[in-house]
Parts: C-alpha cells; structure tokens; sequence
C-alpha cells in the first residue's frame, strides 16, 4: 500500500520516493535505484566527486550493486568488491561475518566475500558505498568484513542518511531522509 510521495532533494535534483510501511509497521521513504539508469548515474558521479583518494569500493548486493559500479568507473577502478548476502558457489574460499538486522529486514544477516574480493580489499584503504544508512547496521557488518579481510576502513559514502544517522560525523552522504 502505498502512503503517498516524501519529496528528497538530492544536490540540486528532487526526487518523489514512495511512502511504504514495513512488516514491522514503521513507513519509510522507499529509495530504490534498480532500474533507475539516470538517477544512478547522476547518485555516482555526485558520490564519486567525494570519493577521491580512495583506493577499493566494497558495496552491498543489490541496491548498492550498480551505485558501486558507477562510482567506481568514475574513479578509474577496475574492479570493486561485492558483499553477498548468501553464500553462492564460487565463494566456498572466502569470508563472512553475521551482522544485527537492517531496518527493511528486521532480522540478522550475514555477508559473504569472496577470496577475490577478499584478495582486492587486503591491506588497502577500502571506501564503503551503498544506497541508504538508517540504523547502520549493515553498515557494521561491511565495516567487520573489511576488517576480517584485511583492509582499512577509509571512507563510508551513501546517498542517503536516514533519521538519526544524517547527524553521523563518520559518513559522507548526498542528501538526509527523515523517518516518517
């Protein structure tokens, strides 16, 4: 069902997300950015223009998926790493951590990384990228990654910074998004 329209401003371009209510009742401001070629692309290079410097971006599937990969061609990175949120075949070599719940899943979670990636983030100075910060979270969980793979927590980019997490001194973001 939906609540209506939240108007967000993100650098100069305004955006109507949808107001939805969650399992648990809470409504939020729903961003998504499947399917949303343009907004993608001007979120990255808005992002990637505070992301100087920064030598892997590690993202979390799905959302932070095609934010990551725009951020990271416009920094000239070859690659990036992905954070799984299940554990797939190719990844029987790699590492993963359990995390508390997000705000959209309201349930424990666990990511997984592949000896790739792992290979990719170790000793390096690692820029976190994703859609949304809410309750962090997740964020804790990418943060714990890194650091179990080796890597140096640098940087941590989102697009949006919801409720609480807007005042966060530790976190680059475009635009807040209040609860509702």
């Amino acid at each position: 069902m939906n609540f209506g329209y939240y108007e967000v401003d993100i650098k100069g371009r305004k955006e109507q997300l949808p107001i939805l209510q969650l399992p648990s009742g809470i409504k939020i401001a729903f961003f998504n950015l499947h399917g949303n070629q343009d907004l993608t692309e001007y979120c990255g290079k808005e992002l990637a223009k505070l992301l100087k410097n920064s030598e892997v971006i590690l993202t979390a599937e799905s959302k932070g998926l095609q934010l990551a990969h725009v951020v990271a061609r416009e920094l000239n990175m070859p690659f990036y790493a992905v954070a799984r949120k299940s554990k797939k075949l190719y990844m029987q070599d790699g590492i993963s951590v359990k995390y508390g719940s997000s705000i959209t899943t309201g349930k424990d979670q666990e990511f997984y990384l592949s000896k790739v990636d792992t290979d990719l983030i170790k000793g390096k100075k690692v820029t976190i990228v994703d859609d949304v910060i809410s309750t962090g979270e997740s964020l804790k969980g990418l943060e714990a990654l890194v650091e179990k793979a080796g890597g140096i927590v640098d940087k941590k980019a989102f697009v949006l910074a919801e409720g609480d997490a807007q005042f966060r001194k530790d976190v680059i973001f475009l635009a807040p998004l209040e609860l509702l």
